[in-house]
């Protein structure tokens, strides 16, 4: 008997309240599957994946991260969660540029951890990566 797949319900739930998914994203140079093991930020309902500067936290020059090399060449990905449930969301990231919406994402409260890591805000809205996700496909629902 096959799994039985989440309820929108759940799935909702699990955006709310998990942290930790893989991401499948198509390698920038290689064109082959890649999957990373990320968190995720729910930022007032805004579903965001984000970073410090240097890739193990701290300061230190901005270091270049793969999965955001990848996602900037196919933006469309399976965002796998993991924890409360286990589904994989076709979506798609974009990038966030708009320095003012950056700072506003840098500085909600759910954002706290990565202001914990750093000496310099500015650093992190200056350097951090930030993309947005969007929900797509089967899943564009959960964007309503």
């Amino acid at each position: 008997m096959g799994a039985v797949a989440p309820t929108r319900a759940r799935i909702r739930a699990a955006l709310e309240i998990d942290q930790t998914i893989d991401i499948v994203t198509i390698g920038a140079r290689s064109g082959e599957p890649r999957t990373t093991e990320i968190w995720f930020t729910n930022v007032s309902g805004r579903i965001i994946i984000c970073g410090t500067p240097g890739a193990k936290g701290g300061n230190g020059p901005p270091v270049p991260r793969d999965w955001l090399a990848n996602l900037k060449a196919h933006p469309d990905f399976l965002f796998c969660l993991k924890e409360s449930v286990q589904v994989q969301l076709t979506a798609r990231a974009t990038p966030v540029t708009d320095v003012e919406d950056r700072w506003a994402l840098m500085l909600a409260p759910e954002t706290q951890w990565y202001r914990d890591q750093v000496d310099s805000t500015e650093a992190l809205v200056a350097d951090g990566p930030i993309v947005d996700i969007a929900f797509i496909g089967d899943y564009a629902w959960l964007e309503t």
